[in-house]
């Protein structure tokens, strides 16, 4: 069933994972003045950050050796072998909105420290919103007997990142959440992330 429906959900500000922001910011080992400055960081950010989500629900389908997706069509081995199972998939784009791409141009030149720092954070807090779209999009399909699958990214493994472009046009991510898709395939704002999950019943 595919329903023709644009579905958008908005979030809470999940709880930061400090270690996980270090990770992605090269910082093996923290200091007093490390965590000084991700304090300080978290607390700018959050004034800006939005977390918000829009996903569609498809039928899919494998015909000829493609992976018909319901948006598109498909070669992808390793997509395949993800959805192993599944009959639907959900796919879906998350942001957390532009502010924290301002905040990052901003101490781009005013301390490119607290630059990197912000840019960790806004990673880690995009895919910590992907996390709680997951669960909560997991925890909806236990109520009926369902499970899914773990996301994956156009650019994993062999499924090709130009699908962008089908996604965005099936979601209407601009109009939905004010995402958009530029020529070279590099999305706007910078922390967003696009997805597909499978649908077990």
């Amino acid at each position: 069933m595919n329903d023709n429906l644009v579905y958008i959900k908005s979030f809470a500000s999940p709880d930061v994972d400090r270690r996980e922001v270090l990770r992605y910011a090269g910082v093996r080992e923290s200091t007093e003045e490390v965590d000084l400055m991700l304090d300080e960081c978290i607390k700018e950010a959050e004034k800006v950050l939005s977390y918000k989500a829009c996903y569609r629900i498809y039928d899919i389908g494998v015909y000829d050796g493609e992976l018909d997706l319901g948006f598109a069509r498909v070669v992808s081995r390793s997509l395949l072998k993800s959805l192993d199972g599944c009959k639907r998939i959900i796919v879906f784009c998350a942001t957390v909105g532009v502010g924290i791409d301002r905040l990052i141009a901003k101490y781009t030149a005013l301390s490119p420290a607290k630059a990197v720092m912000l840019q960790a954070l806004g990673s880690e807090r995009v895919e910590a919103l992907c996390d709680s779209f997951c669960t909560e999009i997991a925890s909806e399909l236990e109520e009926n007997g369902g499970t899914c699958t773990r996301r994956f990214s156009p650019g994993y493994g062999d499924l090709p990142l130009d699908i962008q472009r089908e996604v965005f046009s099936s979601l209407e991510c601009t109009k939905r959440i004010g995402v958009s898709l530029g020529d070279n395939l590099f999305m706007t704002p910078t922390k967003s992330v696009t997805a597909i999950i499978g649908i077990k019943m």
